[in-house]
């Protein structure tokens, strides 16, 4: 299966992130993507954390998520489509959302949903982020099956955490998908190789999706969106910022051959 990871530099505008989504799935589809995977934030980069409050959807409704099923749709393709804010829906999270990672089906239909678990906080005296102040954490892991492949769903601050990747692989994932909006700071020092990481520990290719660029929020996301296969290749990867795509294959042959050679998922232990 060819796939696809759409970096983007997303702006508040909803209305132009869309269009910018729409024009770079129908240009990955037309390289021949059969899945394709946008970036965490790809509707929406506020001037403020609390921004996303103010677009936040009802599940199964609203002008986001209907884009993505009728993209999905229009270029029969699997959609794992970044994140947008969803309505929480719990009475303690009147001033929270959920940063869901929805997927569609190449008949535009919704075949998955993960929220992401693990919220990012960082402050090194200059950037400071919390996401907690806004989002609400996921509860569970969710991975679902495309084309013959298990694929298994995280966001982002997610990659720091290999114990959900652990539980994904029962059964082994062939890929995992990691859509994000890494900071320029911390992806520099820690990006390339927490992605080759998982792809190694986990003998499965990892597609990760990046925004890319300096938002007119004035923050600087890193970029690099890139694919990695099951021996911690990086097989494809953007060098610069700005929007575009980056395509490989999954390639089941390549997965077998890494754990026939090495059988590391048969050795794990329970502790």
């Amino acid at each position: 299966m060819k796939i696809a990871a759409v970096q983007m530099v997303s702006t508040p505008s909803v209305e132009r992130n869309l269009d910018a989504a729409r024009r770079l799935i129908g240009s990955a589809a037309a390289a021949g993507a059969a899945l394709v995977v946008l970036p965490e934030y790809f509707c929406f980069m506020g001037r403020s954390d609390r921004d996303k409050l103010a677009i936040a959807e009802t599940p199964g409704e609203g002008p986001i998520q209907s884009m993505l099923a009728e993209s999905a749709r229009a270029h029969a393709v699997w959609l794992i489509g970044g994140t947008l804010p969803l309505a929480a829906g719990a009475p303690d999270a009147v001033d929270r959302v959920l940063n869901a990672n929805l997927v569609f089906s190449p008949r535009g239909e919704l075949a998955a949903r993960y929220d992401k678990m693990h919220l990012f906080a960082f402050d090194n005296g200059r950037e400071r982020y919390d996401e907690a102040r806004t989002l609400q954490p996921g509860r569970a892991p969710v991975a679902f099956d495309a084309g013959g492949l298990r694929i298994g769903l995280s966001v982002c601050y997610d990659l720091r955490f290999p114990e959900l990747y652990r539980a994904l692989t029962r059964p082994p994932c062939d890929l995992l998908s990691v859509p994000s909006a890494f900071t320029y700071t911390t992806g520099l020092a820690h990006w390339e190789v927490l992605l080759r990481v998982r792809a190694i520990e986990n003998q499965c290719y990892v597609v990760a999706a990046a925004q890319g660029g300096t938002h007119e929020n004035g923050r600087r996301t890193f970029g690099h969106s890139l694919i990695v296969d099951p021996w911690g290749e990086v097989v494809a990867c953007r060098s610069d910022d700005g929007e575009g795509i980056v395509l490989a294959d999954v390639r089941r042959e390549r997965i077998d051959e890494v754990r026939k050679h090495l059988p590391a998922l048969e050795h794990r232990l329970e502790f």
